[in-house]
């Protein structure tokens, strides 16, 4: 888990990892803009194959609207479109509407993704047909925003907290505010503090693992244990002959009786042998064997 640095691309932080864990099969679990920083999870060696289970996970962020102006990005790192308007917004906006805005969009909403994205347009991501001046058709989307709340607000910035789910970008509830309230907006800054069950108090900085690049040891112990993840579902661990049965791709009897219908299977304390759907009572098939 990194505590990703502003100014870099998640593509980035990936290589980074590559050369301190001296692995090449290593992926991000949702892309962070260069401008944002925080909980950036990565899955690496066999646990990519775990990839799956982590595409619709809610995550949490801090961060700061700039009104007053909109950026073509929709966030800091763009062209502002048209003047700067944030002291005329400072003098006429309350804190109480600012916070009434935001009460519209939590819930369930439509929103069209940023123009300088990864939304795919016929195969060409949206950020290149952008950057190339070439017309860019997105179609809005389902969103789902648990909770939005501005904390403050100093002159043209309020300071707020959001939780949104899978798919939705930050960048657009900003730049809708400032259409909501008539004056521009953009996203000033942005910090992830939660993705799914991974929080900051989990994050590591790219500092602190590359002190101990080549130890692997110490590698793993700064990663995050292999029975912490997906904590819904239960882990359980098999004997000799179940494993090797689920390690073919048969089925198995476990000692589970949660009736959860899914569950982490381990060989020990760490070794995570794979992810197993259950049949009937005891038995289980495997959907996932690390290998």
């Amino acid at each position: 888990m990194v505590d990703k640095p502003g100014g870099m691309t998640s593509h980035d932080v990936v290589d980074r990892l590559r050369r301190i864990a001296g692995e090449r099969s290593i992926g991000h679990l949702g892309t962070l803009d260069p401008m944002a920083t925080g909980v950036l999870p990565l899955l690496a060696g066999r646990f990519t194959r775990l990839a799956r289970f982590f595409l619709n996970e809610e995550k949490s962020y801090t961060g700061t609207i700039r009104f007053g102006f909109a950026t073509n990005t929709y966030d800091a790192d763009g062209e502002a479109e048209g003047p700067d308007r944030g002291r005329e917004f400072a003098g006429s906006v309350t804190l109480e509407r600012v916070r009434a805005a935001a009460a519209q969009f939590c819930g369930e909403t439509e929103q069209m993704p940023p123009p300088f994205s990864a939304k795919k347009i016929a195969g060409t991501p949206a950020y290149k047909l952008a950057r190339a001046g070439r017309p860019v058709e997105l179609r809005p989307a389902k969103v789902s925003i648990a909770s939005f709340e501005v904390i403050s607000m100093a002159g043209a910035e309020a300071e707020f907290t959001i939780d949104i789910g899978a798919g939705g970008y930050v960048r657009s509830v900003a730049h809708e505010m400032g259409q909501l309230l008539g004056c521009g907006a953009h996203l000033a800054r942005l910090r992830r503090t939660r993705a799914g069950a991974f929080t900051l108090a989990q994050a590591h900085t790219l500092e602190e693992l590359a002190a101990v690049a080549g130890n692997v040891d110490a590698l793993a112990g700064l990663c995050v244990h292999p029975r912490a993840l997906l904590p819904e579902l239960p882990a359980v661990t098999g004997d000799e002959q179940a494993l090797g049965r689920l390690r073919n791709g048969a089925q198995a009897n476990l000692p589970e009786f949660s009736q959860a219908p899914m569950v982490k299977v381990f060989a020990d304390q760490r070794d995570l042998v794979g992810i197993a759907r259950r049949v009937v009572g005891t038995l289980f098939q495997p959907v996932v064997v690390m290998g």
